[in-house]
């Protein structure tokens, strides 16, 4: 796939120089202004200059990198924060031109918002022409897997499950004849280099057991002889959720586990910042007059108090009050008639036909921007779960506990990414918190941007799993 997908990847880069010659054209239209320049000259300049210094921010952002396999909304995180330097570059370029160049009030704020909605609009054509071709068959890698293990598996039903990965696997070798749930079986190791000269074979993933020392070494060996790309699946599942990196000590590889990156006093500022920032903005531009539409909608509707309060757990397993808008009958209980603890769940009798539309748009959680200004919650982190499903998950979920490591959030990266509603499911709640222990290793600001700009995503599309 690599020359087809070159071609996309090419259009990412050159599309970018005419957005950003509009960008001006419209910027100075919209300001009033004549041609913000002194002479017609100075626009080429200006422009020129524009371009220049906007590929020169996207190699520092890494803004043309594959996400194909990424939601969208990184990719527009992605974008602002290219803006962000870009207009630090631009600024400080304007102010050594100041002499030639002349800005009429108001256009760099058109400039900027023009040129981010723009970018944002060509590239989620791009994008969505990418994932069209990829669905008909014309971009897809082939890969053939070595070996039937629990990694291969989880690849292959990762691939399938998620085709805009743009993988086909045509295959699988392994030295037993093995079942890999509908993947063609291609023999023993030993026909992978019959296999890279008979077949177009775009890439081989191995996913040996680490035992497989020699084997391992004779499927690298024949990648290398056809000038195939191999990635190797290694068993580090105990490190899956964990901050890892790979560096060299000469020749051997060595594996770092970091630290927390929350672990920091510096992380923990700007993320306390933001979220008291992001609150109070919440509250004083929407909260004032859509809190109290929501409460009186409740009141008229079912009988019963408006806030529903809970027990739930928070950082170090502390015990918090969780706030939210009641959306069950007044009468309803949390435990069933065994004494377990009942779970929503789609067309559940305890949610009120109002309960169901706020459940849906995840407007039940919006007093909980009031945890946060309390100080125990955050905009963004694992969600607090009731006491009795931490205390029925802590023993049968492994690493159940890490997740009360940070603030629980209002949101957060398992939500965005399909974890919601019950957790009946086998592997249901290990998968929830697989997602949380990946947030806490890697938390960055742009994470939580991210994830910000997900859930609203969400909201505004549907989510099937919100009942």
């Amino acid at each position: 796939m690599a020359k087809p997908y070159n071609r996309y990847t090419v259009i990412r880069y050159i599309i970018d120089a005419p957005v950003v010659g509009l960008s001006y054209l419209l910027a100075t239209r919209l300001s009033s202004g004549q041609s913000i320049v002194v002479a017609d000259k100075q626009a080429y300049l200006f422009v020129l200059l524009s371009l220049l210094l906007w590929y020169i921010a996207a190699s520092f952002t890494r803004l043309y990198a594959d996400r194909r396999s990424n939601k969208y909304s990184e990719e527009i995180i992605f974008i602002l924060y290219t803006l962000v330097l870009f207009t630090i570059l631009i600024s400080s370029a304007s102010f050594f031109l100041g002499t030639t160049i002349r800005f009429s009030p108001g256009f760099f704020p058109y400039y900027l918002l023009t040129l981010f909605g723009l970018l944002t609009l060509t590239k989620y054509i791009v994008r969505k022409n990418v994932h069209s071709a990829i669905f008909q068959g014309k971009l897809l890698d082939n890969v053939i897997i070595v070996g039937a293990t629990a990694a291969a598996m989880d690849f292959y039903e990762t691939i399938n499950k998620y085709y805009y990965y743009g993988y086909k696997c045509i295959g699988f070798v392994d030295n037993e004849q093995k079942q890999l749930n509908g993947c063609p079986y291609m023999g023993p190791v030993d026909n992978l280099s019959i296999l890279l000269k008979e077949n177009r074979v775009d890439e081989v993933v191995i996913a040996l057991p680490d035992t497989d020392a020699d084997a391992i070494q004779f499927c690298v060996e024949v990648c290398d002889f056809y000038s195939t790309k191999a990635r190797i699946i290694p068993n580090l599942h105990q490190y899956a959720t964990a901050n890892i990196q790979v560096n060299n000590i000469g020749l051997m590889p060595i594996i770092n586990v970091r630290s927390l990156p929350l672990d920091k006093k510096e992380n923990q500022l700007l993320k306390s910042i933001f979220d008291i920032a992001f609150s109070l903005c919440f509250f004083l531009f929407m909260g004032w007059w859509l809190l109290p539409l929501i409460a009186l909608a409740i009141k008229i509707t079912s009988r019963g108090p408006i806030i529903f309060s809970q027990e739930r757990w928070g950082l170090n397993n502390e015990k918090i009050t969780c706030y939210k808008f009641r959306t069950m009958v007044a009468e309803s209980t949390d435990t069933d008639e065994e004494g377990n603890f009942w779970q929503a769940k789609k067309r559940d009798p305890r949610v009120t036909w109002l309960g169901a539309l706020l459940r849906k748009t995840n407007m039940d959680e919006l007093p909980q921007f009031w945890n946060v200004l309390l100080g125990n919650m955050s905009v963004v982190g694992p969600r607090p779960h009731p006491t009795p499903l931490n205390l029925e998950s802590m023993h049968t979920v492994e690493n159940y506990m890490l997740r009360h490591l940070v603030k629980p959030g209002i949101t957060g990266w398992a939500q965005v990414n399909g974890c919601r509603g019950e957790t009946k499911e086998p592997g249901s709640m290990q998968r929830r918190i697989n997602f949380d222990l990946y947030y806490i290793h890697r938390w960055t600001f742009w994470l939580d941007c991210q994830i910000i700009l997900q859930t609203v995503i969400n909201i505004l599309r549907g989510d099937q799993n919100a009942y």
